[in-house]
């Protein structure tokens, strides 16, 4: 069994809710895929090297043609070893094999784990001073239960928005502001952009 720091299962945490996908690998296990962008190259090496004890061998650097708009994408991949850990969390996180936020929620947040979720997914809009985390493809519930912990463990009132792909949680410019106040420390210096200045 592989032993996690607190440090680690928040970043695992917040990578798992934002662009990490758990891949079942057999009854038990599963394996963490990372994928990022090329100009995001750092941040998964930087996801890398703190989850290192889940990691083993390169991060691949792919290609792949856009079917409909042609564009070529550049992006880097990693994928973790098989753990029974990370089936255990699959079994949480995605409990009919499509990702879910979990009831219970409030048992994986922290400051960090935040912070990891909202470089993954999260957007601040500099002309209304407010910032959103995307949600994707969730349900209404799960949106509610988000919104609810950001209220309950952090004081920060956010409202749930229907967007073009999925549900997003919203931050008033005072909301954003205290987004910004808990995650600021664990944000990486590349990803400043998303906070409010």
């Amino acid at each position: 069994m592989i032993a996690l720091s607190k440090e680690q299962k928040s970043i695992l945490f917040g990578t798992i809710l934002g662009d990490g996908f758990l891949q079942k690998t057999g009854e038990k296990n599963a394996r963490l895929r990372l994928e990022h962008g090329w100009e995001q190259k750092e941040y998964l090496f930087w996801k890398i090297e703190k989850l290192s004890s889940l990691f083993q061998g390169k991060a691949k650097y792919l290609e792949r043609i856009h079917p409909i708009s042609k564009q070529k994408y550049k992006y880097w991949r990693h994928q973790s070893q098989s753990t029974p850990y990370l089936g255990k969390l699959r079994k949480i996180f995605y409990p009919d094999e499509k990702k879910e936020i979990p009831e219970e929620l409030e048992k994986y947040v922290s400051p960090l784990m935040l912070a990891v979720w909202y470089m993954d997914d999260g957007y601040y809009y500099q002309r209304d001073r407010c910032s959103y985390l995307y949600l994707g493809n969730v349900s209404l519930k799960e949106a509610k239960i988000v919104s609810s912990v950001f209220l309950g463990e952090f004081n920060i009132a956010t409202q749930v928005l229907q967007k073009k792909k999925g549900y997003a949680v919203y931050f008033s410019p005072k909301e954003a502001q205290k987004l910004k106040t808990i995650i600021k420390g664990h944000i990486l210096s590349q990803f400043n952009y998303k906070l409010p200045s």
